[in-house]
């Protein structure tokens, strides 16, 4: 009998889908892959000078009063990479159609997008193959500027902005009287048995490292049926959402956020999804940062020239309130356990913070700022500030595929060239 391959073993696992929404045996790849990648965006580019930090590698500092300064507070689980450029797209729209796609529909990956690619290639044994969470998405539509995430070509994954249906769809079916819990108990332990059953079946056809690692899923199903005969074991509890008026209304917009953070960590926590996104507005960003006193929108501060000081200083003063919100949803993920293993979430999740353009004020696509963090298993060197001079970003993509056990060698349009970048990883 022919050995079977990694990827067929795990596919072979396909019953776990239906385990819990909460909780899920842990996917079958090398021990250093992460498990989870979330996606941050924030639109409208920035100025690089006040941007960047100043020195390089793991000796670098953020300049005071610079967008990235508040980073400073998870220097060491952030890695900061400049020069990376959009060979596919420019300006604002092409941008942001580009961003996780790679640009072109030809190719290995299909058009989609990095997080719709990835959460399809591993399918995931979780309740949501992904979530994709928005803070005022919707106000202008559905469209090349108002869209990041693509199922395939041109066909456009709509990021819910209103917290109270992604509560719904979240918690809504959680929401029963003691008997009703308890048949959805009775029912998650007997769809245990089958997939020990089906599992258990694969064992005489598998090599011996492929054994252990069954062996080690078994153990793993034997824990989670532990896990609902005591449910105050779970690390999961339906969160408070508080009710908001107007979500769509720009007063609301760091409301919104807020709860969309929240509701993204609990949804990882509870291992309903181990892929999501979060899109504040999108790209020519009209919002206007009231709460920060401000009267012009974040679109027209991004194209101040340097003349314009106080524009230029709105605009640093609002790029570093999303490098708040940011720092806010690490550290979040730092401070839940991971319902998988030891550890926090952190830790076996790759967080990609993206942006759609270079310098919005020349309408161009190059230096797009990107910084990744994780934490003690990332497969990235973190802790570090690299220049990689006019690098493709589609190398960059393929980078958080391979960190994920992929081996796509191109994303998006295979013209661009091929491979990862090795200095990124640890």
């Amino acid at each position: 009998m022919p050995p079977v391959s990694r990827r067929s073993f795990i596919k072979g696992l396909g019953a776990s889908a239906l385990l819990s929404p909460f909780m899920g045996a842990r996917a079958w790849a090398d021990d250093a892959a992460p498990l989870r990648l979330v996606v941050f965006f924030s639109p409208n580019g920035t100025i690089h000078q006040h941007w960047r930090p100043t020195g390089g590698d793991t000796s670098f500092n953020f300049q005071a009063g610079s967008i990235l300064e508040p980073l400073d507070a998870i220097r060491d689980d952030v890695l900061i990479l400049d020069g990376i450029n959009f060979l596919t797209a420019t300006n604002h729209e092409g941008g942001m159609g580009a961003m996780l796609t790679g640009g072109g529909a030809s190719g290995e990956t299909g058009g989609k997008s990095l997080d719709q690619y990835i959460a399809a290639e591993l399918n995931h044994p979780t309740r949501f193959s992904s979530l994709e969470l928005g803070v005022q998405t919707s106000n202008w539509g559905g469209g090349m500027q108002t869209r990041m995430s693509y199922s395939g070509a041109g066909s456009y994954v709509t990021p819910d902005d209103r917290p109270a249906n992604v509560f719904e769809r979240l918690f809504g079916d959680v929401s029963q009287d003691a008997q009703a819990l308890e048949k959805l108990r009775a029912r998650r332990l007997s769809v245990l048995d089958l997939v020990r059953d089906e599992t258990a079946a694969l064992k005489p056809k598998l090599g011996m490292r492929e054994r252990i690692k069954l062996d080690e899923h078994l153990e793993s199903i034997r824990r989670l049926e532990l896990s609902f005969e005591d449910s105050s074991t779970q690390d999961c509890s339906t969160p408070a959402l508080a009710a908001i008026s107007g979500p769509t209304t720009n007063a609301s917009f760091p409301i919104v956020g807020q709860a969309q953070m929240d509701l993204l960590v609990t949804s990882l926590a509870c291992d309903m999804t181990r892929v999501a996104s979060l899109q504040w507005s999108h790209t020519v960003s009209p919002t206007v940062f009231t709460w920060l006193g401000m009267n012009e929108g974040h679109h027209a501060l991004s194209h101040c020239d340097d003349s314009n000081t106080a524009g230029v200083a709105n605009f640093v003063h609002a790029e570093r309130w999303y490098a708040e919100q940011f720092v806010h949803l690490v550290q979040s993920l730092k401070q839940r356990s991971d319902p998988l293993g030891p550890g926090s979430l952190l830790d076996n999740t790759v967080v990609l913070w993206a942006k759609e353009m270079g310098d919005s004020r020349l309408h161009n696509c190059e230096s797009v700022p990107f910084v990744i963090a994780g934490g003690s298993n990332s497969p990235f060197g973190l802790g570090r500030y690299l220049q990689l001079n006019n690098t493709a970003h589609n190398h960059l993509l393929v980078s958080i595929c391979e960190s994920f056990g992929l081996n796509n060698q191109t994303f998006g349009d295979p013209s661009v060239g091929s491979g990862s970048i090795s200095e990124l990883f640890g």
